[in-house]
């Protein structure tokens, strides 16, 4: 197990069109083996974190890391892991006690955090040494969001330095990840860092998909009707709202593509350019590491390369989730899989 995205080789345009030859991918580091965590203070701490007591900052803090971790590993992602509160680990939680039979209130109350570490006793915390190939690149500056144009210049949409990408590996909000490795040298191989282990069991056949615009839930459902994953999601806008009633995922694309094509989408880019541009893949891309394609054209379930702004800001009508839930996800569906959408959006 590791911290390693798997590559990827189709192309896809977010106005559907077939997909495309085979794109050359971005690098992405190997899995690392773990290390020992016990010669860490903070690991331990968080690992052996016990329910909080009132006014107790530090150890709520940690409290709600292990919880993060605990519920990302089994499909109810808290999106980014942050250890702080929130929507997206309201509706974690509230994913998971309903999954486990409990009240569902979106609270970490005692039985709900006894429910969950009861149910997973392995490590929250893990080492991770870095290898040549985290901290070799290549890595690109800094692009402003909508600048789809010189997003367009560039071969490829990789990271934009170590920590943004071993973050995203780990689920991990990168300033946690820094917070938790004060003074680690990001660009030297051999530097250990304390990550969260964050690998997760393969996520059974999704039959079905439910959309929330309004909470801004996605949730999945095997054949039988049971809950098996739960995501934050960023449900369209008012401006540009996701579409309403039945559908179906089209197609998967891992690594897509991104086309900015002005005559079928209802927002511009930066600058106000109109000419039709294309963006090639990459985490940072628009859509993300992935692409659901749906029934409905122009729309679908893809990820972000602002997975810190899941659930709080708008998209333009797609179902918006981290990279990882993203993927998560499209390895469960197939062309068919149920996709209803529900509610109005906020």
């Amino acid at each position: 197990m590791g911290l390693a995205l798997a590559p990827a080789t189709m192309a896809w345009s977010q106005a559907p069109v077939a997909p495309a030859a085979p794109t050359p991918t971005v690098p992405v580091a190997p899995a690392a083996a773990a290390v020992p965590v016990s010669k860490s203070p903070l690991a331990e701490a968080i690992n052996t974190q016990g329910m909080a007591t009132v006014g107790d900052k530090a150890a709520l803090r940690r409290q709600l890391i292990r919880a993060q971790v605990l519920l990302d590993r089994r499909h109810f992602s808290p999106g980014v892991v942050d250890g702080t509160t929130g929507s997206n680990l309201r509706l974690a939680l509230r994913a998971f006690q309903e999954a486990e039979g409990l009240p569902v209130n979106g609270k970490l109350d005692a039985v709900t955090w006894q429910r969950l570490v009861a149910g997973d006793p392995a490590p929250v915390i893990r080492s991770y040494t870095l290898v040549v190939e985290d901290v070799a690149g290549p890595f690109a500056a800094p692009v402003e969001p909508g600048d789809y144009a010189a997003m367009a210049k560039r071969p490829n949409m990789t990271w934009m330095s170590v920590s943004e990408s071993i973050a995203e590996r780990a689920h991990m909000d990168e300033k946690l990840l820094i917070a938790m490795n004060p003074g680690a040298k990001f660009d030297a191989v051999g530097t250990e860092l304390l990550v969260a282990n964050t690998v997760r069991g393969e996520l059974p056949a999704v039959a079905s998909i439910s959309v929330d615009k309004k909470s801004g839930a996605l949730r999945a459902m095997d054949a039988g009707g049971k809950l098996v994953a739960a995501y934050p999601a960023t449900v369209g806008s008012s401006d540009m709202p996701a579409p309403s009633g039945t559908w179906a995922v089209r197609t998967v694309a891992p690594s897509p593509n991104y086309t900015f094509d002005p005559s079928r989408l209802t927002f511009k880019a930066k600058g106000g350019k109109s000419e039709k541009l294309t963006i090639q893949p990459g985490p940072n891309n628009p859509v993300g590491s992935t692409w659901i394609d749906l029934t409905r054209d122009t729309y679908g379930i893809h990820g972000t390369p602002h997975p810190e702004t899941i659930g709080k800001a708008e998209s333009h009508g797609c179902v918006r989730l981290t990279n990882w839930d993203a993927k998560d996800l499209a390895g469960a569906v197939k062309q068919g899989t149920k996709v209803v959408f529900r509610g109005r959006s906020a």
